[in-house]
């Protein structure tokens, strides 16, 4: 599952893309125009860009240029009708990764986004154990002494983005950043509650936590020797 922005001022085209891009298991948010895509850029971490060049307030290429200047590394899928080679060194040049010519099939759009997603796993696991806790990020299973353990959404994306992070500790804030969508009204009470159903789900009466407390601080991955 990916956390995915889609930058498109076709509002239907748009739709449909949100849709297709849910019902394959991805945390989807929409904006219809470049100033309102990078206020959600500045305020939530996104996996993949699918990015539409011609947009009103501020265009695609230079939203793509603006994201990468201020240390933006999600993958870009720029979106549009022009095809020329010389439009394609523009958008490649601004940081795009990939480049996809209206109109499109809603399947090769996947498999692009797939693509990138794999590239960026290329130097990470998708297996990962905890105690007696499995997680397969790829097939989105959690397991328990063998025992299958039924995770909702956003409580898979947390325990994932924890796993993906094994050493650091993240504030509420940032968990709200990381995991949910930047429209949500997500508060402090609403991590603390996630990170209570996961122990609940996961820990274990004679092992340390899955997932530790740092007073003041905040939370990460419960690894203890």
């Amino acid at each position: 599952m990916a956390k995915i922005l889609v930058v498109e001022d076709e509002r239907d085209l748009a739709r449909l893309i949100a849709g297709w891009l849910t019902r394959e298991r991805h945390l989807v948010e929409v904006a219809h125009d470049g100033l309102t895509a990078w206020q959600q850029l500045r305020a939530s971490n996104f996996d993949v860009l699918v990015l539409d060049w011609m947009l009103p307030e501020m265009n695609g290429v230079d939203l793509c240029r603006k994201y990468r200047a201020a240390g933006g590394n999600g993958s870009i899928i720029m979106i549009t009708a022009k095809d020329s080679l010389s439009d394609k060194e523009v958008g490649f040049t601004a940081g795009a990764d990939d480049y996809i010519t209206k109109p499109f099939e809603l399947k090769e759009l996947t498999m692009r986004i797939n693509a990138q997603l794999r590239r960026a796993e290329t130097t990470k696991h998708t297996m990962f154990r905890i105690h007696d806790v499995e997680v397969d990020i790829e097939n989105h299973t959690v397991s328990k002494a063998g025992i299958s353990v039924s995770l909702m959404p956003k409580e898979f994306r947390l325990l994932e983005f924890l796993i993906r992070h094994p050493s650091r500790v993240f504030s509420a804030e940032e968990l709200i950043s990381a995991v949910w969508e930047s429209d949500s009204l997500a508060q402090n009470d609403t991590v603390r509650g996630h990170i209570t159903r996961l122990r609940k789900k996961l820990d274990s009466s004679d092992k340390p936590s899955v997932i530790t407390t740092v007073h003041g601080v905040g939370y990460k991955l419960g690894i203890h020797d």
